[in-house]
């Protein structure tokens, strides 16, 4: 049986999930899990329903007839198909924990995806990608060159088919053009500190002002810096007793954590974008646990 998923956005009006329901089932496919929320303010409406064809109904077939239930209301949806692993191509600079846990991850099968590739403007982890037998381009970014960067780059996500690209601690800038051709397909992780502690040594400045409390958040990138929708975000307890590496030791920590949850809830099609913020459906127990792991 094809397990497939459906995302709809659009104005909030009733007989909605009753048309899809009903269109689903006349097709002879069962709603196993369903999820959905109206934005009052905006009077927008978001649903993500998984389920599958019991009576072997293609995904073609499905979308054939659709057309009619979402031009009857306005519906902006998307049809996919549940075993299909998306394409992802990563970008790193100097600091790897991220892109470590996440390669740990993709090989245990808790995040299942397809690397198409890893980026880097620095060589330090070429060997490490290499050796999990995933390509690896070195593109040194520099104020004169930045958009022939971007183009390789782009040149490249097009090559590869990469339907997101996940900045695993990639410390760079990117254009404003490149955050809106690829709008809702890059996913960023950077510590909580924002905009209280910025430059290249965020954890050592909370240290000398003595916080309580460091995190980390996963965002969509947009061309405000750091101000996209927010996918996830976690944080973590520190005390008087501990050091500023302490800070860097747990922060990282939360990073990783907090990256391959916003992942795995893009990858499994659980967010929706509502203007500068991010609907973002709950994870069945199993596929919570597995992008916990490690």
């Amino acid at each position: 049986m094809k397990h497939m998923i459906l995302t709809v956005v659009c104005r909030s009006t009733r007989g909605i999930v009753a048309a899809i329901s009903s269109y689903l089932a006349d097709l002879g496919c069962n709603i196993i899990d369903s999820s959905q929320f109206t934005d009052l303010e905006t009077g927008k409406f978001f649903v993500r329903i998984s389920f599958i064809s019991e009576m072997g109904t293609s995904q073609a077939e499905i979308e054939q007839n659709f057309a009619e239930v979402a031009a009857k209301f306005g519906l902006d949806w998307k049809l996919h198909d549940a075993a299909e692993r998306m394409k992802v191509l990563l970008m790193v600079s100097r600091f790897g924990h991220c892109l470590n846990d996440l390669l740990y991850r993709w090989k245990i099968g808790a995040l299942p995806i397809d690397i198409v590739g890893v980026v880097s403007n620095h060589f330090d982890y070429q060997k490490v990608v290499v050796n999990h037998d995933i390509p690896f381009h070195h593109i040194k970014v520099t104020k004169e060159n930045k958009l022939q960067a971007e183009a390789r780059i782009m040149d490249m996500v097009e090559q590869s088919g990469a339907e997101l690209i996940v900045l695993a601690r990639y410390m760079q800038v990117l254009s404003d053009d490149m955050c809106s051709k690829m709008s809702g397909k890059i996913i960023n992780i950077h510590h909580s500190f924002l905009p209280s502690f910025k430059g290249a040594n965020p954890y050592k400045q909370a240290y000398e002002r003595g916080v309580k409390l460091i995190g980390a958040t996963a965002h969509y990138v947009t061309a405000d810096l750091d101000e996209g929708p927010i996918i996830e975000q976690d944080t973590a307890r520190v005390t008087h007793a501990q050091s500023a590496s302490d800070y860097v030791a747990i922060g990282r920590d939360v990073e990783s954590q907090v990256l391959a949850r916003a992942i795995h809830a893009h990858i499994h099609h659980r967010t929706l974008i509502n203007g500068n913020r991010a609907v973002v459906f709950p994870a069945s127990p199993g596929s919570y646990a597995s992008a916990r792991m490690g």
